[in-house]
């Protein structure tokens, strides 16, 4: 297949982009690079810089596409209360150009990057893809209102619209600015011997999905049609203070913490099911925190030489 990946040349969709590759697939890379990195760009992708809300852009990279795997966006969830205007325009408005090109180029598969973040506040852990959405933050509100038209192009116009909610992607090439995420921020404070910057004490409950099970779940779902939501993570909650202490434990030793209290737009626990795409897809998580902290160290270890 020909696949269009959206902010391709960002941390998630540069894994995508060459795992798509390294399976046989054709991949056109649109990426404006205002948060992407050109050096992230796979040689045998077809690059287009631009911005999906240039129509003659996207217009272009959709030429003889088969599906979309959408992940241009902003990411930032402080920065996200701080400014929602800016993310309803780049997320919302951005997703809705992207999908009135697809619909004039007539290509009707899209696969979306959401987010654990619609959900908010979980009434029940692990938690499901029937579960009610309560995003706690305006960029979880974005990544629920992209859904729904999702949902709206599916019953109008007949497109297969694909959603993973991710719950916390980590590995190598995590390299934002600036950096909010909890893995990359511990790895490189500790391997410069400072602070570890540490909100609610490390007392929040994540799920930590690895970078390379994460971009298998994009190819995995290729085949799947209609309108599905499926959630993406390894279905095992951890505090945020023990990931810390398993980075300790494998680096050998330790640094002290800052406390950074609390943080806007957070939840204090949530954790995946993933059954259904199990059933449905086939996939499943299978690079555990350990070995996958221990791959994001080494690559740390290599850039900060």
């Amino acid at each position: 297949m020909r696949i269009l990946v959206t902010g391709g040349a960002g941390f998630i969709g540069s894994h995508v982009s060459r795992l798509l590759l390294d399976q046989g697939h054709q991949v056109n890379i649109i990426d404006s690079l205002i948060t992407g990195h050109r050096n992230a760009i796979n040689a045998g992708a077809n690059f287009i810089e631009g911005d999906i809300r240039d129509e003659t852009k996207i217009l272009q990279a959709l030429r003889n596409v088969d599906a979309v795997i959408h992940m241009a966006g902003l990411i930032i969830v402080p920065e996200s209360v701080k400014d929602p205007i800016k993310y309803t325009e780049n997320n919302i408005g951005g997703s809705i150009s992207l999908l009135e090109a697809m619909r004039k180029s007539n290509v009707k598969k899209i696969i979306f990057s959401s987010s654990a973040c619609v959900y908010g506040t979980p009434q029940t852990l692990p938690i499901k893809e029937d579960a009610p959405l309560h995003p706690d933050n305006p960029y979880g509100a974005t990544k629920a209102a992209v859904e729904s038209f999702l949902q709206a192009y599916h019953v109008n116009f007949g497109f297969d619209s694909i959603i993973l909610r991710y719950f916390n992607p980590y590995g190598p090439g995590e390299d934002h600015e600036p950096e909010t995420h909890a893995v990359p921020n511990f790895i490189k404070a500790a391997l410069n011997k400072k602070p570890i910057p540490l909100y609610w004490k490390g007392e929040q409950v994540r799920d930590f999905i690895y970078i390379d099970d994460l971009a298998q779940a994009h190819i995995d779902v290729l085949k799947v049609s209609g309108y599905q939501v499926f959630n993406i993570g390894t279905e095992k909650g951890v505090k945020v203070k023990d990931v810390l202490d398993l980075i300790f434990q494998i680096i050998g030793y330790k640094v002290p913490t800052e406390d950074l209290g609390k943080r806007p737009g957070d939840v204090s626990a949530n954790y995946a099911s993933s059954e259904k795409i199990n059933k449905v897809a086939g996939w499943k998580a299978k690079v555990d925190l350990k070995e996958g902290l221990k791959r994001t160290i080494d690559y740390y270890n290599k850039i900060l030489r």
